[in-house]
């Protein structure tokens, strides 16, 4: 994460510095347009692509680790691997979701998740599914998981 804050910051500074020699360049010719000016107009477009580089990069970062948060909460949620607060005991609506619905196991959840990721890849190409190909209309479960054949 430091690294990606020092590339922000160094860009940042890049492209600070490339607009102050383009207001430099403007200022010595007087307002008019010369090649110094031009020169000063190109460093910055080049530093302002780049800040944005940086920034883009920043900012997948950011999203990436609230993914990854995320998904750990929801598999302490569903594994029933629930924090407690600072008294030791659960919050109220930690102890609610934990006893109203049986923990799964991880293995389960990331099958799950990974079938339902599956599903959505397919509707978004449009193929969409063949009914019955997927889930057994008889038997109410969902063929690809063993765990489910055993119920």
């Amino acid at each position: 994460m430091d690294n990606i804050v020092d590339s922000l910051n160094k860009a940042y500074e890049k492209f600070v510095l490339a607009s102050a020699g383009v207001l430099e360049s403007k200022e010595s010719a007087g307002g008019q347009k010369a090649l110094l000016t031009d020169t000063a107009l190109e460093n910055f477009k080049e530093k302002w692509e780049l800040f944005r580089v940086a920034c883009d990069q920043a900012e997948e970062f950011v999203e990436s680790v609230k993914q990854r948060i995320g998904s750990e909460c929801l598999v302490d949620e569903a594994t029933g691997l629930t924090t407690t607060a600072a008294g030791g005991q659960a919050p109220a609506a930690v102890t609610g979701a934990a006893t109203s619905l049986p923990p799964i196991s991880a293995v389960r959840l990331e099958q799950m998740s990974r079938a339902v990721r599956w599903l959505v890849l397919e509707l978004q190409r449009g193929s969409g599914v063949a009914p019955g190909s997927v889930h057994s209309s008889s038997t109410g479960f969902d063929s690809r998981f063993s765990e489910d054949s055993t119920q």
